[in-house]
């Protein structure tokens, strides 16, 4: 089987542990050419641990190299990515799946073109269900997200009305309303509404609820979707990463799985 050459963009918590998992689960199905970060010290200290030099001086220089690009950069850029990668024919996996939410004109392309775009399960169960359940119709898609207080920390909603995170006291919800809307409030936190709302009935129609406590320890995502199909009802509890609370395990185990099933011939589920 002939490895994939695959180009990290974003040396972060995710694209580190994807990098390492090239040299241990992945090993003989995929290898790392190219790694890239705006932080230049990054990528170099990321491509030290790999005991190879892969770390790239541009984005232009990792698209060269590279068969299959992953972003897991940020929000900020992935419509970017996806774009150059469309652009260029290139395959791309993409981890900040907000940044695309409104793209399905770009999604689109990518189909007319025949350039593969991959957006792993994340943090969340129940996508091949949905995917399916999308086939008949769907009346309803509502997402629960509960989170600890530190998974929270930064979000432009927080800002926005002037609410302390660190003075919540007891359970909270702390927003209520459309996908469209989390994603902009809450652009580091809220992937799976973003993944939801692609494979499901869009961004305006998928309901989202954000809720805290002190009490929380874990990411809990609980996914209820209704239809002509009948009803699913999933939850998802979630460890946080050790290095980063903000990006649950199980996100970067399902990448790590999607990479997987891309150089694999035998594919489970829809």
């Amino acid at each position: 089987m002939k490895k994939l050459s695959i180009g990290i963009i974003g040396c972060g918590t995710i694209g580190s542990e994807l990098a390492w998992a090239s040299t241990g689960v992945l090993k003989g199905k995929i290898e790392v050419v190219a790694l890239y970060d705006t932080k230049n010290e990054k990528s170099e200290k990321l491509s030290r641990t790999l005991k190879k030099s892969v770390a790239v001086g541009s984005m232009e220089d990792l698209f060269k190299r590279a068969d299959l690009i992953v972003e897991s950069a940020s929000s900020a850029v992935s419509l970017e990515i996806v774009k150059k990668a469309i652009e260029k024919s290139k395959t791309v996996l993409v981890m900040s799946v907000g940044g695309l939410i409104a793209s399905a004109g770009l999604l689109e392309e990518a189909r007319k073109k025949g350039v593969n775009v991959y957006f792993p399960s994340g943090a969340v169960c129940g996508i091949d269900g949905l995917k399916a359940a999308g086939i008949s119709k769907i009346e309803k898609v509502t997402l629960t997200t509960r989170k600890p207080l530190r998974g929270l920390e930064g979000a432009p909603y927080l800002k926005e009305k002037n609410i302390d995170i660190n003075a919540v006291t007891g359970e909270k919800v702390l927003f209520e309303g459309s996908a469209e809307e989390a994603v902009k409030g809450f652009p580091k936190n809220i992937n799976v509404a973003s993944i939801l709302s692609l494979a499901g009935i869009g961004r305006k129609r998928t309901g989202v609820r954000i809720i805290t406590s002190p009490e929380y320890t874990k990411n809990s995502h609980e996914v209820e979707i209704s239809g002509d199909f009948g009803k699913i009802t999933t939850r998802t509890e979630n460890v946080p990463s050790p290095r980063n609370p903000k990006t649950s395990a199980l996100a970067i185990l399902s990448a790590i799985v999607t990479l997987e099933g891309i150089a694999d011939s035998v594919r489970m589920g829809t």
